[in-house]
């Protein structure tokens, strides 16, 4: 159970965020729903989860990717929960094409709030983490981090880089009681995957024989959110069915 725990989950309004939102209210705890552009989807979510399981729940919008707005929103959360327990960097952006053709800005986009946004949110959530001695940090890698995808170079490269973030900062941080563990996702069915469907040859090419859900992924991050975890740090854990195995 997770009752008195505050939870701050970036791109929550959709997908793997909002799953993830849901299953830490289910479990008791207070969620702080970072949202980039879509307010009604976030207050959605808030709503549901403070509906079903009573728990207090607000959204803040914010560009993981800017340093200086990534303060504000950390130190207004500190005000209104009076802390920060769990942190689960799941915002992410693709934006897909060849390298020969690429934009500049493409990569730098992807780069800046994939990787550099968890880094920002890290930063600002770290010296609260520190003076608690305890504190649980999730990031949400992909397996196109571990193996590398055709078309994706910046989106594989800003995820590898966060399985990097996350290992060193499971290292800097363990002496204080802060475990830091990522989670590498397969193909999973949300808005950034509409375009596949199961008789895709990539989907075809997972063992279990199906993308994977939101839910799944949520289910793994409530355990590392939890207690039961206390003894693992630094980890990549795949929820792709198999199919980087």
């Amino acid at each position: 159970m997770l009752k008195g725990k505050t939870a701050v989950i970036t791109g929550a309004s959709r997908g793997i965020g909002a799953a993830i939102c849901e299953k830490l209210a289910s479990l008791g705890a207070d969620v702080a729903v970072i949202y980039a552009g879509n307010e009604a989807a976030a207050q959605a979510v808030c709503g549901k989860c403070s509906g079903e399981y009573g728990v207090r729940a607000a959204a803040y919008r914010c560009d993981v990717a800017d340093f200086e707005q990534s303060k504000e929103t950390v130190s207004r959360i500190k005000d209104d929960f009076g802390g920060v327990d769990i942190l689960v960097n799941n915002a992410g952006i693709n934006r897909d094409g060849l390298i020969a053709r690429m934009k500049e800005s493409d990569f730098d986009d992807v780069l800046n709030t994939n990787l550099k946004g968890a880094f920002n949110m890290i930063r600002h959530c770290s010296g609260i983490f520190i003076r608690a001695r305890a504190g649980k940090i999730i990031n949400i890698s992909s397996v196109a981090g571990i193996m590398g995808n055709a078309g994706q170079s910046n989106y594989a490269a800003s995820k590898a880089g966060l399985i990097g973030l996350t290992k060193s900062v499971a290292r800097e941080l363990a002496p204080r009681g802060v475990t830091c563990n990522a989670i590498a996702p397969g193909f999973i069915a949300t808005d950034m995957t509409a375009g596949f469907d199961e008789s895709n040859a990539l989907v075809a090419s997972i063992p279990l024989g199906r993308m994977g859900t939101p839910r799944d992924v949520a289910e793994l991050a409530a355990f590392l959110a939890g207690s039961g975890s206390d003894y693992i740090t630094g980890e990549v854990f795949r929820v792709d069915g198999g199919l980087a195995m």
